[in-house]
């Protein structure tokens, strides 16, 4: 089993318009959305959701009030706020625990809440495997790390050998727990001084962890002088930059189709440079690319 996950050092890349291209070109795959804060990769996927299930990945205190004495000592270790009246607000609250450890009576306890879901679906590319946050809540990386896992379930069921993933922006724990055993990494940057910063930053966390790359420029055109400083800064570190995407305003338009730019439009610049560069991400990957 294979498994590549597209990423960017920061959000706007295009990084879930090329996995989403990526995806229409790889025949039956399995797919996973990792970008469990801000998912998009269903806008142009469409999928069918087929299961659903909850997501425990933080605690809230809870007072109870048979117990509690109303002593005030866990209103005044709370850092955040979240203990007004003796009762704890569930959006405040962070589920630290310190209430629990300093109330003399026993009366708090922590308790698992859902912080979100995590779904299994159908595309007419293969299984996608998704998720979403809730609203304020963390541990997006155990989330992620939830996607991946049924992403391998997919795989194994359905007998398939590729795992495409669609990895969140910039360099945290979320990035880190889709990055970590994956067979490439292909690193999708603009064009621009942050594009360029932010794409060094995302490719020290891949080299950490010993992630093969290849980089993918968009919109290349819209300054070529930082285009070509980072094909020259990703050529000195050795790494094969297998894209250089056009600027094309027909993206735009598969967009608001709500489908991947190769489908909408498989002769615009754009899709031909995708194209490619999917060529040389599967030579690299090992496989033999199909026409």
């Amino acid at each position: 089993m294979r498994q590549m996950v597209v990423a960017s050092g920061k959000g706007g890349t295009g990084k879930t318009t090329i996995a989403a291209s990526f995806a229409a070109l790889a025949g039956r795959i399995v797919l996973a959305d990792c970008d469990v804060d801000a998912a998009t990769l269903h806008l142009l996927l469409r999928p069918r959701v087929v299961s659903k299930q909850e997501f425990q990945g933080s605690k809230l205190a809870t007072i109870d009030k048979e117990k509690c004495t109303e002593c005030g000592l866990c209103k005044d270790a709370c850092r955040y706020d979240a203990i007004r009246d003796f009762e704890v607000d569930p959006i405040m609250c962070e589920g630290c625990g310190v209430c629990a450890y300093v109330c003399p009576a026993g009366a708090i306890s922590l308790r698992e809440r859902v912080s979100g879901h995590a779904y299994i679906s159908d595309t007419k590319y293969g299984p996608m495997s998704h998720a979403k946050l809730g609203t304020a809540e963390a541990n997006s990386g155990k989330l992620v790390a939830l996607v991946r896992q049924n992403a391998r379930f997919l795989a194994e069921k359905e007998g398939l050998d590729t795992i495409l993933i669609d990895g969140p922006p910039g360099i945290g724990c979320p990035l880190i727990s889709s990055l970590t055993g994956v067979d490439l990494a292909v690193m999708v940057a603009e064009p621009t001084l942050s594009g360029r910063h932010d794409l060094e930053r995302v490719m020290a966390v891949a080299n950490h962890f010993k992630v093969r790359q290849v980089v993918i420029i968009n919109m290349h055109d819209i300054n070529e002088a930082n285009a070509e400083s980072i094909v020259e800064s990703c050529r000195r570190n050795g790494v094969s930059v297998v894209g250089m995407i056009p600027f094309d305003p027909t993206v735009i338009r598969a967009m608001v189709a709500g489908e991947p730019v190769v489908e909408y439009s498989p002769r615009c610049p754009a899709s031909r440079e995708i194209r490619k560069a999917w060529h040389d991400v599967l030579f690299t990957l090992g496989r033999n690319s199909q026409p």
